[in-house]
């Protein structure tokens, strides 16, 4: 199952993305200001990840895991909607981070409390997929579906990870020194 390989690699990579997020939301909680430069790269490169690869994935395997087994909708239609909030609150981040970095006033507690519950509700949703969703499509998706699955990908979408070195070289040497997490 080549697809389910890499949607487990996928969810791997993410959380040592949002390991870097948590090293930074650390460096906040400690009172000092952490590379915000960096904190924007890492938001940015989700925001693009998750428009370019993981909602388009989402959406085709929820689809047609609920064309196989319909009792899945509660929870692909919450696994949608969570993922909505995430991108809400990633968003909010964002325009946060363009704010700080223009020298505007920006509550820095406001700030540390917004991305730590970001990285809280993140790490839930990847948790609900890896528990949830992922066991469903091992079960009831073949072979030959998910290869199916692979091919209606947005071309050049199971690359997006080698950008992340040559468009974000700080936050790839970031990345690399992230600890391998446990999936």
């Amino acid at each position: 199952m080549p697809m389910l390989t890499q949607l487990r690699q996928d969810h791997a990579n993410m959380a040592r993305l949002l390991h870097v997020l948590q090293l930074k939301h650390k460096t906040l909680a400690d009172g000092e200001r952490p590379d915000f430069n960096l904190v924007r790269e890492v938001v940015d490169y989700i925001l693009e990840y998750m428009e370019g690869y993981t909602q388009p994935l989402e959406r085709l395997c929820s689809e047609k895991l609920l064309a196989s087994l319909p009792q899945a909708e509660r929870l692909t239609r919450r696994l949608a909607d969570d993922y909505r909030q995430l991108r809400e609150r990633l968003m909010r981040l964002s325009q946060d981070i363009d704010m700080i970095l223009m020298d505007a006033v920006v509550p820095m507690d406001r700030f540390a409390d917004d991305l730590k519950a970001y990285l809280e509700a993140h790490r839930a949703y990847l948790r609900d997929e890896r528990e949830e969703l992922f066991p469903l499509i091992a079960e009831h998706l073949s072979d030959t579906e998910l290869a199916q699955l692979d091919e209606l990908l947005p071309e050049g979408a199971a690359a997006r990870l080698e950008q992340l070195h040559e468009a974000y070289p700080e936050l790839y040497a970031e990345f690399r020194g992230a600890p391998e997490p446990v999936v």
